[in-house]
């Protein structure tokens, strides 16, 4: 948490950092400059974790300290120099994902300091999804996780926690998989055929203005071939009908 001394006393938030100065203290605790039009108290209660007979024992008039903010008054802002925890019981909620250590580790399970009172417990059935005898195979001390909220007990203080929930289900991981490559794959074929086309473009020879020159002269003499053969073609047909008429004439005048 930052520290915040600027903020006016209505926008503080519990749990917001500040640094204060003390400047009196009492029987039942400290007053602190915490740069505010109101001061801050701390009860001596709220002086330490562990139990406090004098205020003196553990903070000085002019001594600089840490607080955290508990309640905001009209007259008063109320601290803390407790840290308090990043989660309350009241603020942990089934399916809520929470970040984590593992701090210790047994034969059923794990456990995971995650902000709050005390650890959750994640049990080895629900480290992962696939099969695991012991918590050791797959968690060490030390280890960064990320867990989904099971199950809370206030009575008992008992946070139950899920690390495979927090993770994809293997066949959303294998789907996930099989598109990602898909796509690579997509992306590998439109390569390929913009190399094969950047390729043969570079194969093509360009022609100079004079082979554009004689291939034009070339298409024009071709063209001009076809039309004569074409013409010769349809004279030789035209005499060779006026010869088989010729025939027939004369084949008739000799019959008769």
């Amino acid at each position: 948490m930052e520290t915040t001394n600027a903020a006016p006393e209505s926008a503080l938030q519990p749990k917001a950092r500040l640094t204060g100065k003390v400047i009196k203290t009492t029987i039942a605790g400290a007053i602190l400059d915490i740069g505010q039009k109101v001061p801050g108290v701390v009860h001596i209660s709220q002086l330490s974790k562990d139990a406090v007979n004098r205020v003196e024992d553990v903070v000085q008039v002019g001594q600089s300290v840490d607080v955290w903010v508990r309640r905001v008054r009209d007259d008063r802002v109320e601290l803390t120099m407790v840290q308090p925890l990043g989660l309350e019981w009241k603020e942990i909620q089934p399916d809520m994902l929470v970040k984590g250590k593992v701090v210790r580790l047994e034969s059923y399970g794990a456990f995971v300091e995650i902000g709050a009172e005390r650890p959750g417990m994640v049990h080895v059935s629900e480290i992962s999804h696939d099969y695991v005898k012991n918590p050791s195979e797959v968690l060490k001390e030390g280890d960064e996780v990320e867990a989904k909220v099971l199950d809370i007990d206030r009575r008992k203080r008992q946070i139950r926690l899920s690390i495979k929930a927090a993770l994809p289900k293997p066949e959303e991981a294998l789907a996930e998989v099989n598109k990602s490559e898909g796509r690579k794959g997509k992306e590998k074929r439109s390569r390929k055929k913009e190399e094969r086309v950047e390729e043969y473009e570079q194969k093509e020879p360009e022609l100079t203005a004079f082979q554009i020159a004689f291939q034009k002269a070339q298409e024009r003499a071709d063209k001009k071939s076809g039309t004569s053969r074409a013409r010769k073609g349809k004279a030789a047909k035209s005499q060779e009908s006026e010869d088989i008429f010729d025939r027939t004439l004369k084949n008739r005048i000799t019959d008769k």
